[in-house]
């Protein structure tokens, strides 16, 4: 991992160096290694976290404030799992043990209901492999055409996020959580919905996930919050990017019965279909 300066650190943040060594005596942040000669060093995912900082601030935040909201997401950061920050993170979530039509068929659902009425969403995926992310690209480019922003994880052999009119396409290595996780979410002002799962060993060689979904808006927001951070890894601007479009928008409704009615009977009619080879 590269090691920085603080000049580094200052130039490439715009927080001049008095200001960094002043927030790291007074707040604890950013908390620099040292160099046997005792000379601070900081790394890249210290440049966005204090990106992140600048932003806030921008946007009105005190200090302290901005500090701590920059700090929860280095936290979500460190736990490299959609899945487990969903599950083990106090949230009204439940999870179940679901078979992958079933996932596809909630999948589908979700993203077909965010292309009939979600206004500018954002929509993460998670595929763990490429193969499986080409199998339905198409959809995905299509939801690119009305969305603010779209990620896709899975295996590639690089990130590719510099086209916004295109999914973003994040790289995520064999033995990161990520890569045995599935997941669709869409946030969106009018519209909130995710599908997480983490894929479970099965003796009969059937792919089983241990898997949530919910419409609750703070529970789809903190899922796309951590699934942005964690982008942050290998495509820090688009993170960053990703960050600030959900840091400016208003939550969904919080219990928005007509959505959740529809998307129930997307999923009846697709769960319905589930011997047609769907693909993913």
């Amino acid at each position: 991992m590269k090691k920085l300066a603080i000049k580094d650190l200052s130039e490439q943040t715009g927080v001049a160096a008095g200001t960094i060594r002043m927030w790291e005596q007074r707040y604890g942040f950013p908390e620099p290694a040292r160099t046997a000669a005792g000379y601070r060093v900081y790394t890249e995912q210290d440049v966005v976290a204090l990106r992140r900082v600048v932003a806030y601030r921008s946007r009105g935040l005190s200090v302290p404030a901005a500090l701590e909201r920059a700090r929860s997401l280095e936290g979500e950061t460190d736990r490299p799992s959609i899945f487990a920050a969903l599950a083990a993170g106090g949230t009204p979530v439940r999870p179940q043990k679901l078979r992958r039509p079933t996932l596809i068929a909630i999948s589908r659902a979700i993203e077909e209901e965010a292309m009939a009425r979600a206004a500018g969403p954002v929509v993460i995926g998670a595929f763990q492999s490429e193969r499986n992310y080409r199998a339905v690209e198409h959809r995905y480019r299509r939801l690119a055409n009305v969305a603010d922003a779209v990620g896709v994880f899975a295996d590639f052999e690089q990130s590719s996020t510099e086209d916004e009119n295109v999914p973003a396409e994040i790289s995520i290595g064999t033995g990161e959580a990520l890569g045995h996780e599935w997941a669709v979410i869409v946030d969106a002002p009018g519209y909130a919905a995710c599908l997480v799962g983490w894929e479970t060993p099965s003796s009969n060689g059937e792919r089983v996930f241990e898997a949530v979904w919910t419409m609750d808006a703070p529970v789809v927001r903190r899922a796309a919050q951590v699934g942005a951070a964690i982008a942050s890894r290998s495509a820090p601007e688009w993170s960053e990017r990703l960050l600030n479009i959900l840091a400016d928008r208003p939550l969904a409704v919080e219990a928005p019965t007509p959505g959740l009615t529809a998307l129930t009977n997307r999923m009846i009619g697709y769960l319905d279909a589930t011997g047609a080879g769907f693909d993913r």
